[in-house]
């Protein structure tokens, strides 16, 4: 095996990943996430549904700590998130977040903004945290875009320089937030693609969207959350041909 493919092949991560239990979450006087329990195995894919404001985005956002719950318990790859900021950092290092909006650094180039984050956090030397982007941006189909800046990309191209740009942290879980809303629906399928790949190559992954055949040919589990809590979780064929929930059976009626 080259030296390329040693650095895009995933390393294979075993045992519960992600395990979330009883977890709340409030603003102010709002519950936004009420009992939340959920456990992730490595490898596992799951796709998050549900109506605008029903919390999907806050629960992931909790796994890395961009939101902080206020009750129960997040343990990702063995390390509980709490206020112990070396936690916070351990946790993230090793989880890849994509934005429903790139979040680029508009005024580097786009090889930059890959490297920014191997060179600073892990602290790869320059000139491998370049090699590393190139293969990563190379694998998203983008390579020949390094030296442009995020303003010259397509929303699609500059959503796979995000996906990218996360890969370059070697993350064990990649979290997505609505990863192609944004998109023009022609640059949705490039984007997609992108994430069904690393679906295949054994990426855990939990991804909320609104994307139902992706949750058809890629997810483990689609789970379904309304009011902040989670409501039904099946598998794919179960979830689509025979859900149990009425209010499930109501959201799917609206958008398939």
């Amino acid at each position: 095996m080259n030296d390329q493919q040693n650095a895009t092949t995933l390393e294979p991560v075993t045992g519960k990943i992600i395990e979330i239990s009883g977890m709340h979450k409030w603003y102010g006087e709002f519950h936004v996430l009420s009992d939340i329990n959920l456990q992730v195995d490595a490898g596992e894919r799951i796709v998050v549904c549900g109506p605008s404001g029903s919390g999907k985005s806050t629960m992931i956002r909790c796994i890395n700590r961009l939101e902080e719950h206020q009750r129960g318990r997040i343990i990702v790859n063995g390390i509980e998130l709490t206020n112990d900021i070396k936690n916070i950092e351990k946790v993230r290092a090793e989880v890849g977040m994509v934005f429903q909006h790139f979040n680029l650094f508009p005024h580097l180039s786009i090889l930059d903004n890959l490297t920014l984050g191997p060179i600073w956090v892990r602290k790869t030397p320059k000139k491998e945290a370049e090699e590393i982007a190139m293969m990563y941006l190379e694998k998203v189909r983008i390579a020949e875009q390094a030296l442009k800046f995020p303003g010259q990309l397509s929303g699609g191209q500059q959503q796979r320089v995000a996906i990218a740009r996360s890969l370059c942290m070697k993350p064990k879980v990649m979290l997505f937030d609505e990863p192609t809303s944004a998109l023009d629906p022609e640059m949705v399928k490039e984007v997609l693609d992108v994430m069904i790949d690393l679906a295949e190559e054994g990426m855990t992954m939990l991804v909320v969207t609104h994307e139902m055949g992706f949750a058809k040919s890629v997810a483990d589990r689609v789970m379904f959350m309304d009011f902040g809590q989670i409501v039904e979780q099946n598998t794919p064929q179960e979830f689509f041909d025979h859900p149990q929930h009425e209010r499930t059976k109501l959201f799917l009626s609206q958008i398939l």
